[in-house]
């Protein structure tokens, strides 16, 4: 046994580095060394601008003495000229430059503020004159390019400071603007073309050909006129434009190229640019801020010789990376050797996959300059992702579980008892309330057939107003002092407080009216449960629409009788109406959570107890205190107050009973709706148990909290769909101010998505089976109820005392509102945000053109709004096939319903439906 358990553990730990290893490899794949030439000797010459990390042109914020020297001793190490572009912004430059050596190109900014204008061209002037660093004056930067100034205007200021300056004299310009206003080379000493192929979209490995191609056709159209490269460049990140992308590696491939050619060629030239600068993202896009030698720190980007990578800082992302999903794997694996190889492989995968996303975005700002509004939204967002990772590896470890053979080792089947073993009497527990009198005593009928010598039955009908509701369910419990043989009767009270009471042949049957009972339906199993004799030993609980099969109790009669079983539940199941497709869709639905998640959680002692079909010990029960009415899902609670008491839960996976489903879509969200506030009360007053390790072991705390998982998601679902609403709209009007998201935000929903969208069907596929009409059925209806989910957490968290709402249930009769408005309203609110999405994608299309954004951005953004609107559709869908099978009902009760395939015979199988737990009435 002891050499088992250690050839499991070193097989563990050789599963969990060879994961580590292909991880560590993918990082290196991605990010393989890419050739480019070596350069030797210095740069020719660098544009500059001298702002930090976090000033800008606006306001008061300007570079220090001390700050611009320190750049400039820097330069010097790398280039011995630079070009600037305002004497305004850096007055102090041209003195600074004398002391480090250094030539300057000396930039007036010019626009249309003649005052301005003025100051400028005094300092540029004055700086000539006084300075011998400076060797040329750049009059003017793509002043005719944006129109900032006119032709006339700027030849004017040309020629006036070409007569009182002995440099040489010139204005920057993109290439083609010098092709398309020849005459402004009569207005300067030099040409000074700007050359930036990343904006024409040429691919980078042509970029520098297409860079020297435009410069000859500059110099073959001003002959005898010396041409300068003002700036030519190539961002380290930013948007692709066209075949351009930005990257790391195609700067350096860039940059080292040209100096290569530039060298040759003895260019005369400025590398756009010295310092990376931020500020620029606001006018220019994400790579405006990214056209640097140096980073805003003043780091280098990139060496002048050797192999160039895509992600300079791969290496101390990868390193984190691996070793984070090694933490993440190697305790699984060792906690979970009895898995098959894929179950673990599968396991590990995604675990290294959420390690490297968690990296990824946590250094998101330490290799994009993001502005303190995207810095706010990273903060805002990390608790979501860090939601979506822990659903990512619940649904991971639920899925590696179950989905291969050998993951459970522990399993509950029907027991009967041995052959004249004494059986315990047994209570039956059915609460109704404004219910159809018909299906109530289709239901007691179905309790009295049960195969079982001691039954102590009690039916409480609690805060029915009509009356014609109780009355024919008390009269059939009048009507059995007749029918059964030696029947004794007994009654009290009036329609205030009614009980009826039937005695025969080893049975009791009671039957409770009262008009007014605080608790819900707990209120009512509690006065149950004081009616119910000492001698009982279990309480069976059953829903007034359920017919429970003759022998559900013999089948379980062998757990019954074993001290350590606390709780014993059977699943769930209903009787659907062929000729109504909802009916179908919920019981899909509601079949996966019964074949999976709870045989998922009966592995650790930690199912969900529900509130029919299931049998709970009496003396647990009353030692607890009985039922919390303070909670609308007095099921679920009791569970977990069983649980916490140390007692052992059972899940026997055979239907013996099946009931109503929903009578419609808007029922159907109710009591979803419902179910998620109950279990919000639920953590609200058992967070200590939940949270703290205490009376719970680690995995009941872990299924109690991993199953509320998928209703945060819905919940996080709703309040992202608000968010992407309004930062698109703020997207559209204030361009300049938002932006849309990076795409490494995306990847986490994106991911979380399609891996929702695979695992659903392929569980269902594997554990319930069924056509791909039912999959895809159960994947709609469970979409639907999204929002829902997302209602009714939210008004458990921060809602006062959440209202009981009784399901009403297919049979009964069809509801006073007219169908149509009913369904309608019901899903006004999915109506309005689908609407809102929608049209957000429609005015974001119409933007586009105008809008900075890459085009991957524009259409991942476009792509998360879409899936974002996929619950409200399923909604609307759902609620369409509702009405259209409702308005075809009669107007008159009717019970009409046969058991469907799966209601009457037991499967083992199922998929996780119930968008996270289901659970009954």
């Amino acid at each position: 046994m002891a050499a088992e358990r250690w050839r499991g553990r070193l097989a563990a730990v050789l599963v969990a580095l060879l994961l580590a290893l292909v991880h560590a490899a993918l990082w290196w794949g991605l990010n393989r060394p890419l050739p480019a030439p070596d350069v030797a000797g210095p740069v020719g010459g660098l544009a500059l601008s001298a702002y930090q990390r976090w000033q800008q042109p606006r306001g008061d914020a300007r570079p220090t003495d001390a700050s611009l020297a320190q750049d400039l001793a820097l330069l010097a190490g790398v280039t011995p000229r630079i070009r600037s572009y305002s004497t305004l912004e850096m007055p102090q430059l041209p003195a600074l430059a004398d002391r480090h050596g250094l030539r300057l190109a000396l930039g007036a900014w010019l626009g249309p503020d003649a005052a301005r204008n003025e100051r400028e061209l005094a300092l540029a002037i004055a700086a000539a004159r006084s300075h011998p660093s400076v060797e040329r004056l750049i009059i003017g930067n793509e002043t005719q390019l944006h129109q900032r100034l006119g032709f006339a205007a700027l030849a004017r200021e040309l020629d006036r400071v070409r007569r009182e300056v002995a440099v040489p004299v010139s204005t920057a310009e993109p290439w083609h603007v010098w092709l398309q206003q020849p005459a402004l080379a009569a207005h300067v000493d030099f040409i000074t073309v700007h050359l930036l192929p990343y904006w024409e979209k040429v691919p980078v490995e042509q970029a520098v050909g297409v860079a020297l191609a435009r410069y000859r056709q500059v110099v073959e159209r001003f002959p005898g006129k010396p041409v300068v490269i003002g700036e030519v460049g190539w961002p380290g990140r930013g948007i692709t434009q066209g075949a351009a992308v930005a990257d790391p590696a195609a700067q350096a491939q860039f940059v080292r190229s040209f100096l290569v050619h530039a060298q040759a060629l003895q260019l005369d030239y400025y590398l756009m640019e010295a310092i990376d600068q931020p500020w620029k993202a606001t006018i220019e896009g994400r790579a405006g801020a990214h056209w640097g030698w140096f980073d805003a720190y003043r780091v280098p980007k990139f060496a002048l010789s050797g192999p160039v990578e895509r992600d300079p800082w791969w290496r101390n992302k990868a390193l984190p990376s691996v070793l984070l999903g090694l933490l993440f794997t190697l305790p699984f694996l060792l906690k979970f050797s009895h898995l098959g190889l894929r179950a673990r492989l599968a396991f590990g995968g995604v675990a290294h996959g959420i390690a490297a996303g968690s990296v990824l975005m946590v250094t998101l700002p330490l290799v994009d300059y993001l502005r303190p509004l995207d810095i706010a939204v990273w903060l805002g967002l990390m608790p979501a992702l860090a939601l979506i990772a822990l659903l990512l590896a619940a649904q991971a470890f639920e899925f590696a579980e179950l989905y291969w053979p050998g993951g459970l080792r522990r399993s509950a089947l029907p027991l009967p008892a041995p052959a004249g073993a004494l059986v315990p009497a047994v209570g039956v527990h059915i609460a109704c309330s404004n219910e159809p009198p018909a299906m109530v005593i289709d239901t007691l009928r179905s309790v009295l057939a049960l195969d079982w010598p001691a039954l102590d039955i009690c039916v409480v009908d609690n805060n029915t107003a009509d009356a014609a509701l109780w009355r024919p369910v008390a009269a059939f419990v009048e009507s059995l002092a007749a029918s059964l043989p030696g029947a004794c009767i007994t009654q009290s009270g009036d329609d205030a407080a009614l009980r009826i009471e039937v005695r025969a042949d080893g049975r009791r049957i009671c039957f409770l009216h009262r008009p007014q009972l605080a608790g819900f339906k707990a209120g009512a199993l509690n006065l149950a449960l004081q009616e119910t004799g000492a001698d009982a030993g279990w309480i069976a609980v059953v829903d007034a629409d359920y017919r429970v099969q003759p022998d559900w109790l013999r089948s379980l009669a062998g757990h019954l009788a074993d001290p350590s079983v606390d709780i014993v539940q059977s699943p769930q199941a209903h009787r659907t109406d062929p000729a109504r497709p909802l009916e179908r869709l919920m019981n899909a639905e509601y079949d996966g959570f019964f074949r999976i998640g709870m045989h998922h959680r009966h592995e650790r002692n930690a199912i969900i107890q529900h509130g029919t079909m299931t049998l709970v010990r009496a003396a647990r029960l009353r030692g607890l205190g009985g039922w919390e009415t303070r909670c609308i899902c007095e099921d679920t609670e009791l569970g977990l107050r069983v649980l916490a008491a140390g007692g052992r839960a059972l899940y026997v996976d055979r239907v013996a009973g099946a009931g109503l489903p929903p009578a419609d879509s808007v029922s159907y969200f109710r009591q979803r709706r419902r179910w998620a506030c109950g279990a919000m009360q639920i953590l609200r007053r058992h967070a200590a148990a939940l949270l703290r390790s205490g009376r719970l072991t680690p995995g009941q705390r872990y299924h109690f909290l991993a199953g509320w998982l998928p209703w945060w998601g819905d919940t996080l679902h709703l309040l992202f769909s608000v968010a992407a609403i309004g930062w698109t709209l703020a997207v559209i009007a204030a361009p300049a101010l938002f932006g849309l998201p990076d795409l490494l935000f995306l990847l986490p929903i994106a991911a979380f998505f399609l891996w929702r969208l695979l695992l659903g069907p392929l569980l269902h596929a594997r554990r319930v089976g069924g056509c791909w009409r039912e999959i895809a059925g159960a994947a709609l209806a469970g979409m639907g109820l999204s929002h829902a989910i997302a209602g009714g957490v939210l008004w458990g968290l921060f809602g006062r005392d959440a209202r009981f709402e009784i399901t009403q249930k297919a049979g009964g009769t069809r509801p006073p509102q007219q169908p149509w408005l009913r369904h309608a309203s019901s899903v006004r609110q999915e109506a309005l945000l689908l609407g809102a999405l929608a049209t957000c994608q429609w005015l974001l299309a119409q933007a586009a053109p105008s809008l900075p954004a890459e085009p991957t951005s524009l259409a991942g953004w476009q792509a998360v709004l879409a899936v974002q609107s996929l619950p409200y559709l399923a909604a609307l869908v759902l609620a369409t096939i509702s009405w259209r099978s409702v308005a075809r009902l009669p107007a008159t009760p009717h019970t009409a319903h046969s058991a469907s395939p799966a209601a009457s015979t037991p499967s083992p199988s199922g998929t996780p439906a119930a968008r996270g737990q289901a659970r009954q009435d």
